[in-house]
């Protein structure tokens, strides 16, 4: 955590230009890795591990030395920062030894490098010992305020000089914040100790020496596991990476229902009492409003019946992700039409397969996002939508997911990545995307249409129980 930068220091936690570029060089000399609040909440909230050595940067209160000469050093080195800024003094109306101007902030905020804070409107001394008015104003309009003036959206809050409680902390929720940044005076402690993401603490630049043998990421990912993991328990969580919202549910047994007919995906998933959570599954026909011809072939365990795809359909699919499950892996093939039409085919590659169809694009391959290259002539795969998928992550954890903004399909693969994926293909999207959890959608922004597949997720299988033998 910083506070001012600047030539020379006018207070105990003033530092030089020249020794904020020495801390950047020492992180990166011992292996640091700096990363963004994102990456951090997605962490504390999921697990997912974080690079080695790990380190986020952050600065308080908008001085104009964070423009001058923190934000050259942090492109100069590739390292993300938080900015926490409070409206108050950017337009005049508090008084302070200097400050960004809205100009120097919207180059800032334009910058993927770049988080921008709410930091309050005025910067309170103590938030706790304001009313439940001034609380309320100065959490929202400090974040109205930056939204406005900067065009983006606003999701984390710094309390200011890291004072809150209970009462606090519930405000900044429902102001909207997703997560919240404190400090201490005394005691300081590593993110990892957080209470929850509302409360993540962090420590002031004058420990740095002290620290650089204590940043810990989680367990090392897993990532020469190729196998699936069944066993998980099923959890929901909502996630922000580059600048993409996500709504994520893991773990659990992969299945697909495939349909009578076209209904919500809630409906769908009520036909199975298991199914924990569920979101809408292959691409369909659209020559009826109530067919449930699918593109490709397709099987359910729903039905045990196996239908070929059309072959007008099929030669237009090579190439695309084959899904296979079976109750013990998941597979993600390409299709290849004079294969995989046949259930016997498609046994040639999982023969205990139960579920199978065809998806229409990769997001994610052994981790990596996928770039625009590898759509190819792709209808609508570079189209703002709302989008619908699935796959594993790198603990072999099956993830169904949808994204709560209109995203192109290249984006969405980046942001996946960072949340862990291994392996993602794109379900049907756009109207059709929808995910019902534990009975309801999650959806409120529009009404998804009727689709007749879903992918779902039932709880995982109990445990075996060795039995004695009779004497």
């Amino acid at each position: 955590m910083y506070h001012d930068i600047l030539t020379d220091k006018q207070v105990f936690f003033d530092i030089t230009a020249a020794e904020f570029e020495s801390h950047l060089q020492k992180l990166r000399d011992n292996g640091f890795t700096a990363i963004s609040l994102d990456q951090l909440v997605v962490h504390l909230k999921t697990g997912l591990p974080l690079p080695a050595k790990p380190v986020l940067l952050t600065f308080d209160d908008g001085y104009v030395g964070h423009y001058e000469h923190v934000y050259p050093l942090l492109k100069k080195y590739n390292m993300p920062g938080v900015f926490s800024i409070f409206p108050g003094k950017v337009d005049g109306q508090v008084g302070g030894r200097s400050t960004v101007t809205w100009d120097q902030l919207k180059t800032l905020a334009a910058d993927p490098l770049v988080t921008i804070a709410s930091h309050s409107v005025t910067h309170p001394a103590d938030l706790r010992a304001v009313d439940d008015a001034t609380l309320q104003r100065e959490l929202m309009d400090s974040k109205a305020r930056l939204e406005t003036q900067l065009g983006i959206p606003i999701h984390y809050f710094t309390y200011p000089v890291g004072h809150y409680d209970d009462r606090v902390m519930a405000a900044v929720q429902q102001a909207g914040y997703l997560a919240a940044l404190t400090m201490r005076n005394a005691d300081e402690q590593l993110a990892s100790a957080s209470k929850n993401v509302l409360a993540i603490e962090r420590i002031g630049q004058s420990r740095l020496a002290t620290i650089l043998d204590s940043a810990w990421g989680g367990p090392t990912q897993p990532t020469a596991f190729r196998g699936t993991d069944f066993t998980a328990p099923v959890a929901k969580t909502r996630v922000r990476l580059n600048d993409i919202d996500l709504v994520l549910v893991s773990g659990g047994q992969a299945t697909t229902i495939h349909a009578d007919t076209r209904y919500a995906v809630a409906a769908i998933k009520g036909r199975d009492p298991k199914l924990v959570a569920a979101v809408d599954g292959g691409f369909f026909s659209l020559k009826s409003l109530d067919s449930n011809v699918m593109i490709g072939p397709v099987l359910s365990q729903a039905t045990g019946q196996f239908i070929p795809g059309g072959n007008g359909d099929n030669p237009k699919l090579a190439g695309r992700p084959l899904v296979l499950i079976s109750p013990q892996k998941v597979m993600f093939v390409p299709f290849d039409p004079a294969k995989h039409n046949t259930l016997a085919g498609i046994q040639q590659v999982l023969p205990e397969v139960t579920d199978a169809f065809v998806s229409s694009a990769w997001l994610v391959k052994e981790g990596v996002g996928q770039p625009y290259a590898s759509f190819g002539n792709l209808f609508g795969f570079d189209a703002y939508r709302h989008r619908a998928f699935w796959g594993v992550d790198h603990a072999g954890r099956p993830v169904i997911g949808i994204s709560a903004q209109r995203v192109d399909s290249p984006a969405l693969g980046q942001a996946l990545a960072l949340a862990g994926f291994r392996t993602a293909v794109m379900l049907d999207s756009g109207a059709s995307a929808d995910l019902a959890y534990r009975g309801k959608s999650v959806v409120s922004s529009y009404e998804p249409r009727p689709v007749p597949h879903i992918v779902g997720l039932w709880p995982p299988p109990a445990p075996e129980t060795e039995t004695q033998p009779t004497p």
